[in-house]
């Protein structure tokens, strides 16, 4: 049978981390690191939760499953509305439908739609549940110090000012996070779009339209701009307008013009419900720092994107999860603390990846020039007829995880080098640095699936080929709880065998946050992969 697997003690209250922002970001940050037994204070600047909007709306398989893991993933799926097809119209002929393809075999499709405001409930459900997690609501950090083993923030609060001491801090104050980015001394290079975005949450019957998401380029409705559906919850959609820079909200609904807009979408004698309403401008910006000392950096405020592709928060609860698990292993002193430092460079890229496909899709979005408007009504109007041409139709590539196969914490495998990044809606192969296929499991009792195995600790499996007492041995001297267990004895039906296209002569090194770290043939080369990743 198995060996157990990794169990968390609860650290000290002095080992606590201080999360700044109670966003989606910040609440999976907190889960997480309870779920490693680590203390959290969770403080935001606002006086309570402020429900408002769809905001960030679109949630992708990974983060669904990173949710999973915390108790909230499979609510979140189960109340949002699931769609499968990403369709792009120019005017009103559809140039493609995109699928999605998983090659592993998860319970979760791969993009809900769901409220913002809602995702947030059901986290803070979780939250409650939770005995090493406390909120300081109506908490505005106004000083950052750090010592040598700990980091100070100093708040206003309606009953002055209070200092609030941790070992750690993750930073996840949303888009407004200019002010601890200055306390931080961190820069936030990048653009800002001209043209605004006009965002209506309507409620409305829209026959067909409740499983896929729809863009417009060009529709006759809002020509020379576009136009993006997605359906939402509660019979609503969310419709995103490209707008002029000029563009008054307050003076388009005065003239009725708001009214128009809609109805050219659903219809002149539909009735509809406006839920929320706002503008907004894209950004595309980075800080040049995702850690600082004893603080790390996560989500918006170290990072904004444009939403064509819903990379936004999905990258944000990815920030999460890296840097949970890294403070975790270093609190518990399994890993050596340089093991932070892999959280910038990891994430960095991640961000940087993010924004590189970001950038390109607000590039034909948004042309900038004369040259670029003409080469972009060329790639259209030929793409109608031409299949070639549609493959430089950049309606947004959607959110997909940042795979880590140039991190220092990745053993490369020189039979399987990294072919590239996949075609839109696939996954990668499974070679070092990418996340696991999401297969079932057999053989552990209580565990269905790889990644909840694997996100229980360090985990490597065993061919039949490879001495498993030799690879403990390799790893026991470690003093943390890596999990060593034969892969015959989880996966008795081959299943995760194939999905890593293994054949008993290898053994396999996966970290914490469910990515393949290595892909090695003897113990000796397990323990240096497991080094590797503690950077021990």
């Amino acid at each position: 049978m198995p060996h157990e697997s990794l169990t968390t003690p609860t650290l000290p209250a002095d080992r606590r981390v201080l999360v700044i922002g109670a966003g989606p970001v910040g609440q999976t940050a907190a889960l997480l690191l309870a779920h490693w037994g680590v203390p959290v204070t969770l403080l935001d600047s606002r006086p309570e939760r402020d429900p408002i909007g769809s905001k960030a709306l679109c949630q992708q398989r990974d983060v669904l499953d990173v949710w999973d893991h915390v108790g909230a993933g499979r609510q979140v799926a189960d109340e949002g509305v699931t769609w499968t097809r990403a369709r792009t119209f120019y005017r009103d002929t559809e140039l493609f439908c995109q699928g999605f393809v998983d090659k592993g075999r998860s319970p979760f499709p791969p993009f809900v739609n769901i409220s913002q405001t809602r995702t947030e409930q059901l986290l803070d459900e979780q939250i409650a549940r939770s005995d090493l997690i406390s909120y300081a609501w109506g908490h505005h950090v106004v000083g950052l110090r750090q010592g040598a083993d700990s980091v100070t923030l100093t708040c206003e609060t309606s009953s002055g000012p209070v200092d609030l001491t941790g070992s750690y801090a993750v930073a996840a104050p949303g888009s407004k996070g200019g002010p601890i980015r200055d306390l931080l001394g961190l820069t936030f290079d990048g653009l800002t779009f001209d043209d605004q975005f006009l965002i209506c949450d309507i409620r409305a019957d829209m026959p067909g339209w409740e499983q896929e998401r729809r863009f417009y380029f060009d529709p006759e409705w809002n020509p020379g701009r576009q136009v993006l559906i997605h359906p939402c919850p509660d019979s609503t959609f969310r419709i995103d307008w490209q707008v002029p820079p000029d563009f008054s909200l307050e003076e388009d609904e005065a003239s009725g013009g708001l009214d128009r807009r809609i109805r050219q979408i659903i219809g002149a004698d539909s009735d509809y419900e406006i839920v929320w309403k706002s503008l907004y401008r894209f950004h595309a910006r980075q800080v040049d720092r995702m850690r600082v000392g004893r603080v790390l950096v996560a989500g918006d405020a170290a990072h904004l994107v444009s939403p064509f592709g819903a990379r936004g928060l999905n990258s944000g609860v990815l920030d999460a999860e890296n840097a949970a698990w890294k403070l975790a292993f270093v609190l518990h002193g399994w890993a050596d603390e340089s093991l932070l430092d892999s959280y910038h460079s990891e994430r960095h890229a991640a961000a940087a990846e993010n924004l590189e496909v970001t950038s390109r899709t607000m590039a034909f979005l948004v042309p900038q020039t004369p040259e670029e408007h003409a080469r972009r009504l060329d790639i259209l109007e030929e793409s109608i007829l031409d299949p070639e041409r549609r493959n430089q139709v950049d309606s947004g590539r959607l959110s997909e995880p940042f795979w880590y196969t140039d991190s220092e914490l990745t053993t490369p495998a020189p039979d399987r080098p990294w072919p590239g990044r996949p075609p839109k809606g696939e996954d990668p192969e499974p070679v070092p640095g990418v996340l696991v296929p999401d297969v079932p499991l057999t053989g552990w009792p209580g565990v269905c699936r790889l990644r909840e195995l694997a996100r229980r600790g360090l985990l490597v499996l065993v061919g039949r080929a490879v001495d498993r007492d030799a690879c403990e041995d390799a790893v026991a001297e470690l003093g943390c709880g890596v999990t060593v267990v034969a892969l015959d004895a989880v996966d008795p039906d081959g299943v995760v065998a194939a999905s890593l296209h293994l054949d008993g002569r290898q053994a396999v090194v996966i970290r914490p946050d469910a990515h393949l770290a290595a892909i090695v043939a003897t113990p000796g080369e397990v323990g240096a992969a497991v080094r590797r990743v503690l950077r021990r």
